[in-house]
């Protein structure tokens, strides 16, 4: 898997959320930013797990993402940000990455990974990001794929 691909790749899909009317556009990025353009969804930290097959047929990608939203108005903000952390619904980001999974049988994310899930959702709370307070919460997601390429 390269990962630089499979963290773009989830910023894609991330981008087929349609926010409830008057939150704005999600903004969608593969890597940290240096400034926020509220909504905001990005890959942030990731770790890997090599060799989880024979001959490096098998690697595990865990991926810290975060999702800011601006605070202009707090209860409006955190309305947004549930929306975006729904399990199901336009807005929803597990229903949109997950939909890159693909159809039974295929690749995900386009053929770059075996398969990914999204596994939990985290640290609902403020988020300092360059300067500015955004509420907040991390999406940690699982990919699997083949570790030799």
């Amino acid at each position: 898997m390269q990962i630089s691909e499979v963290r773009e790749a989830i910023a894609d899909a991330a981008r087929a959320v349609v926010l409830p009317a008057g939150s704005g556009t999600l903004t969608c990025t593969g890597y940290v930013p240096d400034a926020v353009t509220a909504p905001h969804f990005f890959v942030g930290e990731y770790s890997i797990d090599f060799d989880k097959a024979m001959r490096r047929s098998l690697d595990e990608v865990e991926l810290t993402c975060r999702v800011l939203v601006g605070r202009a108005d707090d209860k409006s903000a955190q309305k947004t940000l549930d929306a975006l952390l729904s399990g199901a619904g336009t807005a929803s980001l597990k229903a949109a990455i997950e939909a890159a999974r693909g159809a039974p049988g295929a690749y995900a994310l386009g053929g770059l990974a075996d398969d990914l899930h999204l596994m939990r959702m985290q640290g609902y709370r403020w988020y300092e990001h360059a300067g500015t307070q955004y509420v907040g919460a991390e999406l940690i997601i699982k990919v699997i794929g083949d570790g030799s390429s």
